[in-house]
């Protein structure tokens, strides 16, 4: 019973609905679906910006979807996480006043891209970063345009994933850059909750027998080397579901051209991710610094 409890508050998915659009925000946008080289088909929106840029925004997990965190129906994680919702197409405004387009989509077992399986923390979303490169890379309006990554935690655990595991990340001449807001692996982040270790062990224990998924071990570290466009992170100091040693450690292992932002924020987890809707001048030099 605990061990089931446990994984299905990690990994089960169907926590994340899509609660506002971007019209709301004054945004000119399409929605779009697109498959990813097994098939899962994903549901996102292309906001319309300049057709010579283009950021690819990827979100956190399970709690989350393309446009954000909602209190509602989050339970126990209402207030664990932040202390109100958390808008991300805040950030796909003032991208696009600065001239970008920006492609927003929910990953598999997210929002209204398909189910088919548990999250697995980035593992098997990689696909999913891999399937919005190409989009873009293909797309009739966007086959010339730069294109940056904005990955957000399981995002960004995602997106090292991918490039570490997919080939076809390193043949896009025009990927040019990448941030990556607070690397989170799911062992640091199970210790955080406080859960006593004999939980710890059941949830682990029931993934592996119940859902065939084992999240246990360094998770996406040992493929950062393999990050082959200059990178910015970005991580707050006093979050309290990680392990500033393994942020560190990411940091660190970066073979490319990066910097480190470290915020000074409130003891939650989602104070950086609110952070990013309303402190656009990091965002904006690094991207206009390696994109222009």
């Amino acid at each position: 019973m605990f061990g089931k409890a446990i994984s299905d508050l990690m990994i089960k998915p169907g926590k994340s609905p899509v609660f506002e659009t971007p019209d709301k925000y004054g945004l000119n946008y399409e929605d779009v679906t697109f498959k990813a080289n097994d098939g899962v088909q994903l549901s996102g929106w292309l906001i319309k910006g300049g057709t010579d840029k283009v950021i690819i925004q990827s979100h956190f997990g399970v709690q989350c979807s393309r446009c954000g965190f909602t209190q509602e129906g989050k339970g126990m994680m209402k207030n664990a996480l932040w202390t109100s919702d958390i808008h991300f197409l805040d950030q796909a405004k003032y991208l696009v006043e600065a001239g970008y387009s920006v492609l927003m989509y929910d990953m598999r077992n997210h929002g209204n891209s398909e189910q088919n399986g548990w999250v697995s923390w980035g593992i098997e979303e990689r696909k999913d970063i891999l399937a919005a490169v190409t989009f873009i890379a293909n797309h009739a309006d966007y086959k010339d345009a730069n294109i940056g990554l904005l990955s957000i935690c399981m995002g960004q655990g995602a997106s090292t994933f991918a490039f570490g595991m997919e080939d076809e990340m390193h043949q896009f001449k025009n990927l040019k850059t990448m941030i990556s807001i607070q690397p989170l692996t799911y062992d640091y982040f199970v210790k955080a909750m406080g859960l006593p270790g004999f939980l710890i062990n059941s949830g682990n224990k029931y993934n592996k027998e119940k859902r065939n998924t084992d999240l246990t071990g360094d998770s996406f570290l040992p493929y950062v080397k393999d990050i082959s466009v200059p990178t910015l992170v970005i991580q707050n100091q006093n979050d309290p579901m990680t392990n500033m040693d393994m942020v560190k450690q990411y940091y660190d292992d970066l073979t490319v051209e990066k910097e480190m932002i470290w915020l000074d924020l409130e003891k939650k987890r989602g104070a950086a991710y609110a952070w990013l809707g309303s402190n656009p001048e990091p965002i904006l030099e690094w991207f206009n610094r390696h994109m222009n």
